[in-house]
């Protein structure tokens, strides 16, 4: 094989990389699919926020807050900001988890549901039934 011909598919794979690094995945996550896009926007407003997700086909976990005061909060990190506070012993609703910033040893984050959406270090929440999947 020449050169040329090495230099030309040693491109097209670079270009090909690159564009699978920023193209974005496409994930069937029940996120508003329940309803057509085309719909007219009077219709999705007649059921609330257009962005809510539909909890309905989705399992929500329990879980069961340890700490005295649990700061939930905007993204999984402690320096985000603080969206509303849980008490020690309150039940909450768990969507799913994912890793974020360690805390006391814990890197895993609860993404909650109880009437905002708000994230909660798992450090400070204890399942009640099986673990939450992941998000």
């Amino acid at each position: 094989m020449s050169l040329r011909s090495r230099l030309s598919i040693t491109v097209v794979a670079g270009a090909l990389l690159a564009a699978a690094a920023v193209t974005p995945a496409v994930a069937n996550d029940d996120w508003n699919n329940s309803q057509s896009n085309s719909q007219s926007d009077s219709q999705n407003s007649s059921r609330g926020d257009w962005g809510q997700h539909q909890q309905s086909s989705q399992r929500l976990y329990k879980g069961v807050v340890t700490a005295s005061t649990l700061r939930l909060r905007s993204k999984p990190t402690t320096g985000s900001q603080v969206i509303r506070y849980a008490y020690r012993g309150e039940i909450v609703s768990i969507f799913c988890k994912t890793g974020g910033q360690n805390v006391d040893g814990n890197h895993l984050w609860y993404l909650l549901t109880d009437g905002t959406w708000a994230w909660g270090a798992a450090r400070y929440i204890d399942n009640i039934g099986p673990a939450p999947r992941w998000c």
